[in-house]
Parts: C-alpha cells; sequence; structure tokens
C-alpha cells in the first residue's frame, strides 16, 4: 500500500531500519504508535505529538522531528494532571523505544 506523508522540506533522510533515529518523521507522520493514539485519539495519520525542532531552537540537534510527549509531556495533559508530565515522558520513552535504533520498515522514495 502506498501513502502520502507530509514532512519539513528539512526533515532529514529516514535511516535504515536499525539504525539511530535521526529525528526524520517518517515513523509518527504515518501512524501515531500506541502512546500517541492516546493523545491523537487515532490509529492512522500523523501523530499529534510529533514536533519540528527548528535548526538553532537552542538545543542540539535543531531541523529533526521529536516525540512531544518524551519532549513536552506537560503540553499533552489537562492543567489538573500536569504534576503526572515526568512519568508521562517516561512512560512514553519506553513506549517508543527511544535510544533502541529505527524500527520503520517504511520505505520512502
Amino acid at each position: 500500500m502506498h501513502a502520502v506523508i507530509q514532512l519539513h522540506i528539512d526533515a532529514p533522510p529516514k535511516p535504515a531500519a536499525g539504525q539511530p533515529c535521526n529525528g526524520c518523521g517518517v515513523c509518527c507522520a504515518s501512524e501515531p504508535c500506541p502512546a500517541g493514539v492516546l493523545v491523537s485519539r487515532r490509529t492512522q495519520g500523523a501523530c499529534a505529538a510529533l514536533l519540528w525542532r527548528e535548526a538553532g531552537d537552542g538545543d542540539v540537534g535543531g531541523g529533526l522531528y521529536r516525540c512531544g510527549l518524551v519532549e513536552q509531556p506537560a503540553r499533552f495533559l489537562p492543567k489538573a494532571a500536569r504534576w503526572l508530565a515526568p512519568a508521562l515522558g517516561r512512560w512514553a520513552r519506553r513506549s517508543i523505544s527511544a535510544g533502541r535504533g529505527c524500527d520503520c520498515s517504511l520505505s520512502v522514495g
């Protein structure tokens, strides 16, 4: 099946499966992970928690995509539950297997 996903023009190219994540955004733009399903309230299409980081945003690694549930978990919680943000961030890191390498098998062309 073919699908078109929208990515920032400056997004890095998708790495090969198993290679370190480079923030290309292909995986999260194609469908949300289990954590993203809760935030996006959908199982298809781009994840609502997918964040674009411009180069020079004051942190290392600009010009790439990042998971908002990891980087800004409080943003996705109601005000009364923002105290849960650290736990949500840790859970999201485990959910997306952060640091384990690219697990997206999609081919980009």
